[in-house]
């Protein structure tokens, strides 16, 4: 069944578990941020344009029976059974961008064909009014772009054996944001920077954000995590702990401390899980701390929960 295209589409939940309605709420929170949006219908005396319900809770299904009688609204399932319908059917546990694309097909939307939009570096009267720490300073390499005033005392300050950035905020931008299935709703307005040594994680989280319109940048290791943050307001830092050069909890620290910088939420993605190193992770000024294999659940709850709140 298609509906008629438009921006938002009400969807009615019935069903489900107390944590996944948080999981659903943080869904519902990111749709602000792509296009078409899907939004939560509470309004009983009305029917939505799609019902998202617990094929598995009994309760729910007779529910589904009462609200939908003539079947004229589209349904998604989420559970073991499909009740006997054509309906679509998701398995647990529930994954947001699954569920996004099952009602873009339900209300039967395509997304254009487009490439990612370039990326274009800070405009120099941004990067002038960047305030830079001394502590900070000493780890931003030679050949990174900074604004004049600022390289003279840099470049004084850096240590001779650091490993040059290569053109870093060019570089890292290779990992461009976009999605073919998802247009923007409006250009973005946040920045989001990623910090791994590690490809695989990189391209995880590329394809994680990318569907939410954010700008994001990349770094492979502490140091050029400094210097972005040097340049740019990041609304939210995931950070690896062990990396070559300065760990991550080394790296928090120096964000934290810095005037400009210290405003932006990070977001620890690590494998040391331990009491002991979420403890530190706290004390180095994180505000988040997420272990590796990153669950996608636990992953869009702190998406939603720091990177919403401006829209």
């Amino acid at each position: 069944m298609s509906l008629v295209q438009k921006e938002s589409y009400a969807v009615e939940v019935i069903g489900f578990t107390e944590t996944e309605q948080t999981v659903l709420g943080s869904v519902f929170g990111l749709s602000a941020r792509r296009s078409p949006k899907y939004v939560r219908h509470t309004i009983t005396s009305s029917l939505p344009d799609i019902f998202l319900v617990d094929s598995d809770n009994e309760a729910a299904v007779k529910q589904l029976g009462a609200r939908n009688s003539f079947g004229d609204v589209p349904v998604v399932l989420i559970g073991e059974t499909s009740l006997g319908t054509n309906w679509t059917l998701l398995a647990r546990p529930i994954r947001w961008m699954k569920l996004f694309q099952a009602f873009d097909a339900t209300i039967g939307y395509v997304a254009p064909a487009q490439k990612p939009p370039p990326i274009s570096p800070p405009a120099a009267s941004t990067l002038s009014s960047a305030i830079v720490n001394p502590e900070i300073a000493a780890f931003i390499k030679p050949n990174l772009v900074m604004p004049a005033g600022l390289s003279a005392s840099v470049s004084a300050n850096t240590p001779d054996d650091t490993p040059l950035l290569e053109n870093t905020a060019t570089r890292m931008r290779a990992f461009s944001v976009g999605s073919p299935r998802l247009r923007p709703v409006s250009a973005p307005t946040e920045w989001v920077l990623v910090v791994d040594d590690n490809q695989t994680v990189r391209e995880f989280m590329r394809n994680k954000l990318a569907a939410f319109n954010f700008n994001v940048d990349y770094a492979e290791n502490g140091e050029q995590a400094i210097g972005l943050t040097g340049q740019r307001h990041y609304t939210c830092i995931f950070l690896d702990v062990i990396m070559p050069g300065i760990d991550g909890y080394q790296v928090c620290k120096l964000i934290k401390a810095n005037r400009a910088a210290k405003k932006s939420t990070v977001v620890m993605l690590t494998s040391k899980g331990s009491p002991f190193d979420k403890i530190r992770g706290a004390m180095s000024g994180c505000d988040a701390y997420l272990t590796k294999p990153v669950d996608e659940e636990k992953l869009v709850e702190t998406i939603a929960k720091f990177l919403t709140t401006n829209l």
